[in-house]
């Protein structure tokens, strides 16, 4: 049974709505850009009161856990909280493509995924939609909704929010993009990025704990992470890989990501304006498994 259908009705009400009071001078996210979302204004992820979806379906391309048999029951959300100069998504992420829905509508996204066979509802780039996200879940739990929650972020996570997720999310699946907080703030306008992932991954590992998964493999509850190689080493993987061997677990899932390719805005940072070699993916590895860190990793 997922989390969520354990926690008592009233708490999750409870949640819900202290996630929705935090938006009238917004503090979801890191940025606390305190702006009044439920009277519709917009800070940094450009998303008011409503959340925007881009698209909801099933999803093979998430790591084998989540995918399974019958895929991974994915909504993607517009808006980010980020701004990634080599997004892959950056029609959703950064230029609103989607559209506003009222809570009832994804709570039938959610309840269409699980009658599609998929193994679980992954929320992907949930970071600044939480509030709404909890909304919805209490009417899907209503209609029936029982499989596991993934929440899909990048890691610039506010541990307060993440707080209100406790016992609700079983499944976090969190981006560890940057070892270092320079590449953070010129590739991704985020500042502070390491401190703030280091805590919300830690806040999520408290919650939830390794990565569990049933006898044909397919994810439970647990911590799955995901980094993305970059060019010229600007994404810090040796510190990234460091942090999670030491800090978190050493059982740690941990997919390394070779599927870089210099997209949107990167022809801006010659650095990044090329594919990513293959000796590159190949140290990045190597670091991984010297970190002792084996769940998920490609042995080359």
């Amino acid at each position: 049974m997922a989390a969520y259908n354990i926690m008592p009705p009233k708490i999750l009400e409870e949640r819900a709505s202290t996630a929705l009071a935090h938006l009238e001078c917004c503090r979801i996210c890191p940025r606390r850009c305190q702006v009044n979302r439920l009277d519709d204004e917009w800070g940094f992820c450009r998303t008011g009161r409503r959340a925007r979806v881009a698209s909801f379906a099933p999803h093979f391309g998430e790591e084998p856990p989540l995918v399974g048999r019958a895929g991974s029951g994915t909504i993607f959300f517009s808006g980010c909280n980020l701004a990634c100069v080599f997004c892959q998504n950056w029609d959703i992420s950064q230029m609103g493509a989607g559209r506003e829905v009222e809570a009832e509508e994804m709570a039938k996204m959610m309840l269409v995924l699980q009658d599609g066979g998929c193994h679980n509802i992954n929320l992907v780039t949930p970071t600044h939609v939480v509030p709404q996200i909890l909304e919805a879940l209490l009417l899907a739990r209503e209609g029936g909704l029982s499989v596991p929650l993934v929440y899909n972020s990048g890691g610039y996570d506010s541990v307060e929010t993440l707080r209100l997720l406790d016992g609700i999310i079983d499944i976090y699946r969190p981006d560890a993009k940057y070892g270092q907080d320079g590449p953070a703030q010129r590739y991704s306008e985020a500042p502070g990025y390491t401190a703030i992932m280091k805590a919300a991954l830690k806040e999520m590992h408290r919650q939830v704990g390794d990565l569990e998964m049933d006898e044909e493999g397919i994810a439970l509850r647990g911590l799955l992470v995901r980094h993305l190689v970059l060019p010229a080493g600007a994404a810090g993987t040796e510190e990234v890989v460091r942090f999670i061997s030491q800090e978190i677990s050493v059982n740690t899932y941990l997919n390394v990501m070779a599927q870089y390719r210099p997209e949107y805005n990167v022809c801006r940072y010659p650095e990044l304006d090329r594919p990513l070699a293959a000796r590159e993916y190949a140290r990045a590895i190597d670091l991984a498994q010297r970190a002792g860190l084996v769940r998920g990793i490609t042995i080359l």
